[in-house]
């Protein structure tokens, strides 16, 4: 067991879930992986089942009952993480748009400390830090991805290029503060709702460049249905905002044990 653990949310990956398990694997930092099936039909369970037996101190399956979200998906495997003491914890897709090499800089960004480069408590992997950096996608979807950040950091202020990403590295203790209260969004919407909510507590969050490559295999989960939700909660987020109250929290070193903060 390493203190890194690498969540990946699944609904009928099966033609990709050996292969991003075995690319995690292989990689020179050790990271653990969390599967987190929701009842996917087509046995992507039962294949990581199988790898368990191959790996069985590095890979863990979650298993749920029906397509529950994104956002509970990532809740359930962070709660699970840290009743198990990990230190960092990272989102990623199942279908390579995240290249798992990059889990290693993510990884950097939050670990090491430079003076020219404070370690950070929350590393996002941007497609949008330098340039636009989307492989494979249409220029509609584009230009959709790139103009909801524009419209995120207008409503809500927060200086994050690329707030919709979904490749992220977390440190603990960010997650031990963010999941004392409600994450509202299940959708779209939970990553931008993370990524406020971390800024609104003070919390340091650096952009990682990457380079995001659309599926080749599998179908995608994006929805109009998805994209309506951000750009409605995004609204609601900010107004319900201003009926909270965020205590910043003060940088907690890498290698310390992780409380509970207060939180009001």
């Amino acid at each position: 067991m390493t203190d890194r653990l690498v969540i990946i949310p699944t609904f009928n990956e099966i033609e990709n879930i050996e292969a991003i398990i075995r690319r995690v694997f292989s990689l020179l930092v050790p990271f653990d992986v969390l599967i987190v099936d929701d009842g996917s039909p087509d046995g992507t369970a039962l294949v990581v089942k199988t790898l368990q037996q191959e790996f069985p101190d590095q890979l863990h399956l979650l298993e749920r009952r029906g397509k529950l979200g994104l956002g509970t998906a990532y809740i359930a495997g962070f709660k699970w993480a840290l009743a198990r003491g990990y230190a960092y914890l990272f989102e990623m897709d199942a279908d390579f748009s995240h290249n798992p090499d990059d889990l290693i800089r993510l990884y950097r960004a939050c670990a090491d400390e430079t003076p020219n480069a404070p370690r950070a408590d929350v590393a996002v992997g941007s497609r949008y830090i330098k340039g636009v950096n989307v492989v494979n996608w249409p220029i509609g979807r584009v230009l959709m991805s790139y103009g909801a950040g524009v419209y995120v950091r207008f409503i809500t202020g927060m200086p994050i290029m690329d707030p919709t990403a979904g490749f992220v590295c977390y440190r603990a203790h960010v997650l031990h503060v963010l999941l004392q209260n409600p994450i509202k969004f299940v959708g779209y919407a939970f990553q931008i709702e993370m990524k406020f909510t971390c800024w609104k507590y003070g919390f340091h969050l650096t952009e990682v460049p990457i380079i995001f490559t659309d599926r080749t295999r599998g179908e995608s989960k994006m929805s109009s249905k998805i994209f309506k939700e951000a750009i409605l909660g995004v609204l609601q987020m900010k107004l319900g905002s201003f009926f909270r109250h965020y205590i910043p929290q003060k940088a907690t070193p890498a290698n310390a044990s992780v409380g509970t903060p207060e939180v009001a």
